[in-house]
């Protein structure tokens, strides 16, 4: 495929104290029909799917922005040995179109890795892998400008465009050139932050205090194996990676760890066959047609569906630990789920003081540690910040997150919407599409359901049905079923 020439962008005005505005890029009379803020895995697969897709004659117009010098996916996570918990078809484009020359078997290919690859016979690659592979798609795609940080969108009546700012950075992270493109569409897929949880945000602040979240880890690693005991908190599948690597790098009798975890258990989480149909369209579909506070109960619930831990990683840590009782004796491991950190703070400069509670036995502790890694998770970076311009034309549900249509547009006023324009959202809709959400499984799907709204064509056919699971009970039609004594529905026909 031929790149795709960029229309120019406007140059911002120039403020007092600011960089100077970028060369001429884009204009009004020349907008591009694609914007992307934040350049992760899901823009990525967006800007795949759209390279060199016509519309409606020439191809599509697109350019996506990212703060950061260059794409990377998790690397303080990318710990040896670790493996994707989905299978390597959920690469960027293979779900949607297999014969896509951005999918991972054709980074092999180009590579030369194919038939060594073949010979793994492997169906969960190494996450090292994956972020290789995104890698060589994103150095590859001319429509990708990283070192742009975008600072507002706003929207133009006048001209029926939403107007993008951004700051182009140096190498160091510093301002030196302002921007402004023009845009019909805008696909925002500025992703998740790391998760610290309040009583230990003070001690993540203080640089002298080694509380690292797991994002982080692998940047630290050597810091953190040099202290005399080491904390993990959390028990999703970075906190056992985590853990894991620890344990083994450790001696045995002299290993110092503590894993603690808030949930009741450390539990595999589910992945059979059927349990994986809830990440699959369908669900989506389903989950997206029932009401706001069926949705907000029904997230919790599902927490086994996405958290927890992979069972084989769950089987190597009792291996490690096992075969550490060979000679007599126990590791100094101590693993206790069901506790929550009440406060934390320094003690004697060095140390950690963490206050414990267990929830089950209502009984309270301290725990003194040198290091502490919080395996908590990650949150949805607030839209709020970004899209401020945009408010009063954004209609939100009745906690106040916005409005997400099923093609996973923005709920916007009609006088946007009826001009052809729309924002889309990749990432932050688990509140109206459900537990899928932040899956990689989906993202082709995702992807190809934005381009083929956008144009408004179907370059992308996608399947009528994902699952054998049937999600939800059909409408009651013409009174031909009715509930029966025990609640179960009896055919009025018969």
């Amino acid at each position: 495929m031929n790149p795709t020439p960029s229309p120019p962008d406007t140059p911002r005005p120039p403020r007092p104290d600011t960089p100077q505005p970028t060369p001429p890029d884009s204009t009004p009379d020349r907008p591009r029909d694609l914007v992307g803020i934040g350049i992760g895995p899901f823009n990525l697969s967006l800007a795949a799917l759209a390279h060199g897709l016509p519309h409606p004659l020439q191809p599509l117009a697109t350019a996506f922005y990212e703060q950061r010098p260059a794409f990377h996916w998790h690397p303080g996570q990318l710990i040896d040995g670790t493996r994707l918990q989905v299978p390597y078809l959920a690469d960027l484009v293979t779900l949607a179109d297999p014969t896509s020359p951005w999918s991972y078997l054709n980074h092999l290919r180009d590579q030369q890795r194919l038939y060594p690859f073949y010979f793994t016979e492997r169906f969960h690659i190494p996450r090292a892998d994956y972020d290789t592979y995104c890698r060589w798609v994103s150095d590859r795609l001319p429509t990708l400008h990283y070192g742009h940080q975008v600072d507002a969108v706003r929207w133009d009546p006048r001209h029926a465009l939403f107007e993008v700012d951004f700051t182009q950075l140096d190498t160091d992270g510093e301002a030196e050139a302002l921007g402004r493109t023009h845009t019909r569409n805008i696909a925002l897929g500025i992703g998740t932050a790391p998760h610290i949880p309040e009583p230990l945000r003070p001690l993540a602040d203080a640089p002298t205090v080694p509380v690292i979240h797991a994002a982080d880890y692998l940047t630290h690693r050597q810091r953190l194996l040099a202290a005399d005991h080491i904390t993990v908190i959390g028990s999703g599948q970075s906190g056992a990676e985590i853990f894991l690597d620890l344990l083994r790098a450790r001696p045995a009798r002299h290993e110092k760890l503590h894993w603690l975890a808030r949930t009741e258990a450390f539990a595999p989480r589910e992945h059979s066959p059927l349990g994986l149909e809830h990440f699959t369209p369908d669900h989506t579909h389903y989950f997206h047609t029932l009401p706001e506070p069926v949705r907000d109960r029904l997230i919790p619930a599902q927490r086994q569906l996405h958290q927890g831990i992979d069972a084989d990683t769950i089987a190597a840590i009792h291996d490690e630990l096992y075969d550490r009782t060979r000679d007599g004796g126990w590791p100094d491991a101590t693993l206790t789920p069901g506790v929550t950190v009440r406060t934390a703070g320094r003690l004697a400069g060095t140390k950690i003081e963490l206050h414990l509670e267990h929830t089950q036995q209502g009984t309270r502790t301290r725990l003194t540690t040198d290091a502490v890694i919080l395996a908590t998770g990650y949150r949805e970076r607030p839209l709020d910040q970004l899209l401020a311009a945009l408010d009063p034309h954004l209609h939100r549900d009745t906690t106040g997150r916005p409005h997400i249509d099923p093609h996973y547009r923005l709920a916007l006023d009609p006088a946007i919407t009826r001009t052809g324009s729309n924002i889309y959202v990749q990432n932050a809709e688990r509140h109206t599409h459900g537990v899928g959400t932040p899956d990689l499984g989906l993202a082709a799907w995702r992807s190809a359901t934005i381009l083929n709204t956008l144009t408004g064509t179907n370059p992308y056919p996608l399947p009528t049905r994902t699952a054998f699971t049937t999600f939800g009970l059909p409408a009651e039609r013409h009174g031909s079923t009715t509930p029966g004594p025990d609640g179960t529905l009896v055919d009025l026909k018969g």
